[in-house]
């Protein structure tokens, strides 16, 4: 059974940064396409940031500010955030592609505010 775990999140203050980290296990396979979503209340879940084979994109709201780093690390993904904001509060979620089918963790909060 594929298992997902988001660690990081945290409360931050305007400016500061915050590492989330996103690792998969129970599989021998590895995911072709890894993707960080977040939600705030009373919103939709949307796409921040994604890799699909080797590229990286972003939404235009991070764009600048957020990056999945360069780490070869087996069956890990990160997602840097720099100069948070206040609108960045929100559960940050993982989701994972194996074959045909999606994975999500259970989320990590993050918090901005002062």
């Amino acid at each position: 059974q594929v298992h997902v775990v988001e660690s990081g999140g945290g409360l931050v203050q305007p400016g500061e940064s915050l590492r989330l980290s996103c690792v998969y296990s129970g599989t021998r396979f590895t995911s072709t396409a890894m993707g960080w979503y977040r939600q705030a209340p009373g919103k939709q879940r949307e796409l921040v940031a994604s890799i699909i084979g080797g590229k990286r994109d972003y939404a235009d709201s991070v764009k600048g500010r957020f990056t999945i780093p360069r780490e070869n690390v087996k069956n890990t993904m990160y997602l840097q955030m720099n100069s948070l904001k206040p609108e960045d509060t929100a559960t940050y979620y993982c989701k994972i592609r194996i074959g045909s089918e999606n994975y999500w963790g259970q989320g990590t909060q993050v918090t901005v505010s002062t």
